[in-house]
Parts: C-alpha cells; structure tokens; sequence
C-alpha cells in the first residue's frame, strides 16, 4: 500500500525546473550572486589597483602607512622601503603597511656625477 502511494507522489506532473525555482536553494544561488557582485568584485578590483601601485613605487612618492604615518620614499627594497618622516629621519616598513600612495614622483635621472 505505501508503496502505491509513494508512486502516485512521483507522478504528479511537475518537471525538474519547476521543482528547482521552488527548492531552498535557488535564493541563496541568487543571494550569492547578489553578493558576489556588489561586495567581494570591487574589494578583488580594488586589492589588485593597490597591490598595482605599491609594486610601481618609486623614490620620491609620498605614500600612506597602515598606521597613519605620511612619508617620502627614500629606497625600495624588495620587501621593504625605506622612508624619510621628517628631515634626516628615516624608517624601514613593510611593503605591505603601505595602504595610500598620495603623489607620484617624475623618475630619478641615473646621474653618475651626484655623488
């Protein structure tokens, strides 16, 4: 007898589309969309412009700290750059504490006559 039944239950006619728009699932795919392209996109967008700019440093830009220190790039090391706070007073940071790069400097001329 259950298993007469389970049959009937089978064959009420409704096809696979329909069975998905009306499962729990079809809103969180659309959710997920949702999400996907109006908040993880633009922060990926925005990671690769900074991550752009921090690898383009040069000496002579004035960049930002994670910490809020505003500072001229004295040297760029591979993992570091070396900075000048104030006149005569420079600090090593991490590529990475540089969250901002304020202005961008014309290119250092290879003069072998400074000395």
């Amino acid at each position: 007898m259950f298993i007469s039944e389970a049959f009937a239950q089978a064959a009420t006619g409704t096809t696979d589309l329909q069975s998905l728009m009306q499962s729990p699932i079809m809103p969180l795919a659309v959710m997920f969309i949702f999400m996907y392209m109006l908040i993880i996109r633009p922060q990926q967008q925005k990671a690769k412009a900074l991550r752009a700019m921090v690898d383009n440093l040069r000496r002579g830009d004035v960049v930002v700290t994670s910490g809020g220190v505003v500072a001229k790039v004295v040297k760029v090391e591979d993992p570091e750059l070396q900075l000048e706070v104030a006149t005569g007073v420079n600090m090593r940071v991490m590529k990475a504490a540089i969250v901002e790069v304020r202005t961008k400097s014309e290119p250092v001329a290879n003069d072998s006559k400074a000395g």
